[in-house]
C-alpha cells in the first residue's frame, strides 16, 4: 500500500469513528432554541470562547511548526510551514464587510457589540489573562460560563502536551465545518427582521463557510496528514483526541442551550406564546 493510500485510510477511520460525535454537534438542539434577539445574543457569549481559543490553537500551531523567535532558524518541513502560515494569515488578518484587514476574533467581536450581546466576560478574561497569564484567574474575574472555562480548559491542556499532530488533529475535525446550514438559515430568517443586529454576524458565518470550511479546512487536512504521516501511534492518538474535542464542544452547546430555555422561562406568557408559534 503506498504512502498517500496508508493516510487516505486513516483519514477515512478517523472519519467514521467521530462521525456519532459530530452528527451529535451539528443536529444539537441549540440551534433550534434560537429563535429570537435575545437568544442569539445568549448563544454568542458562550460561542465567542470558542471563537477566542481557537486562535490560540492555531498559533500554538504555528509556533510549534516554524520559527518564530529571533534569530530566525529554519524549522519543521517547508510544506507544514506554508501550510500553517497559510491559514494563520486568512485566520489573523482576514477583512470585514469594509474590506479592512482583522482576525475572525475581531470580528466575531464587531458582531456581538452589534447585536446587542453582552461582551464584557469576554473582554475582561483577555484583560487579566494578558495581565497574569492565569487562565482560571481569568476565569473568575470574568464570571466565566462553567462550560466556556472547561471547553477552554481542555484546549489549553491539548496545547500544553506539545504535541503537534495532536493539536493540528483537533484543530482539523474539532473546530472546522461544525455549525450547520440549519443555524446559517436561522440567522437569515432573523437578519430579514433586523438587518442592523445581524449584519456583521452574517457576513462571519458567511466568511467561515467560505474560507474555515473551504480553502482553510483542506489546507488543514494535509496538514496533519503530513504530521501523522505512516505513524500508527500518531494516528491512534488524535483519534481519541479529537473524540474529546467534539464532547467538550457538546458540553459547550448544552450550556448555551440550557440558559437559553432558563431565559425564555422568565418571559411573560405572552412572549411564550410567540416564541412556540
Amino acid at each position: 500500500m503506498s504512502n498517500d493510500a496508508i493516510v487516505n485510510a486513516h483519514i477515512e477511520e478517523i472519519k467514521k469513528s467521530i462521525e456519532p460525535l459530530r452528527r451529535q454537534v451539528v443536529s444539537h438542539k441549540v440551534y433550534q432554541s434560537i429563535s429570537s434577539l435575545d437568544d442569539l445574543r445568549i448563544f454568542m457569549k458562550y460561542h465567542i470562547y470558542a471563537v477566542w481559543d481557537f486562535m490560540s490553537l492555531l498559533k500554538s500551531l504555528q509556533n510549534s511548526l516554524t520559527c518564530t523567535t529571533v534569530p530566525w532558524v529554519p524549522k519543521g518541513e517547508g510544506k507544514t510551514r506554508y501550510l500553517i502560515n497559510e491559514i494563520v494569515a486568512g485566520e489573523e488578518s482576514d477583512v470585514d464587510m469594509d474590506g479592512n484587514h482583522t482576525s475572525h476574533f475581531e470580528l466575531y467581536l464587531s458582531a456581538m457589540e452589534q447585536c446587542g450581546a453582552e461582551t464584557d466576560s469576554i473582554e475582561t478574561f483577555l484583560a487579566g489573562l494578558n495581565r497574569t497569564h492565569d487562565l482560571e484567574a481569568a476565569f473568575q474575574a470574568a464570571n466565566t460560563p462553567e462550560k466556556a472555562r472547561e471547553f477552554v480548559r481542555y484546549t489549553f491542556e491539548t496545547i500544553g502536551q506539545k504535541q503537534e499532530h495532536v493539536l493540528a488533529a483537533v484543530f482539523t475535525f474539532g473546530r472546522e465545518d461544525l455549525i450547520p446550514d440549519m443555524f446559517h438559515q436561522m440567522v437569515s430568517d432573523l437578519y430579514i427582521n433586523s438587518p442592523e443586529s445581524i449584519s456583521i454576524f452574517k457576513y462571519y458565518l458567511e466568511r467561515h463557510i467560505e474560507v474555515d470550511g473551504g480553502h482553510h479546512g483542506q489546507l488543514a487536512l494535509e496538514m496533519t496528514s503530513a504530521l501523522c504521516g505512516e505513524n500508527e501511534s500518531h494516528w491512534k492518538q488524535t483519534q481519541e483526541h479529537i473524540a474529546t474535542a467534539l464532547q467538550m464542544r457538546i458540553a459547550l452547546w448544552d450550556g448555551a442551550y440550557e440558559e437559553i430555555l432558563a431565559h425564555a422561562a422568565t418571559l411573560p406568557e405572552s412572549q411564550k406564546l410567540c416564541l412556540d408559534n
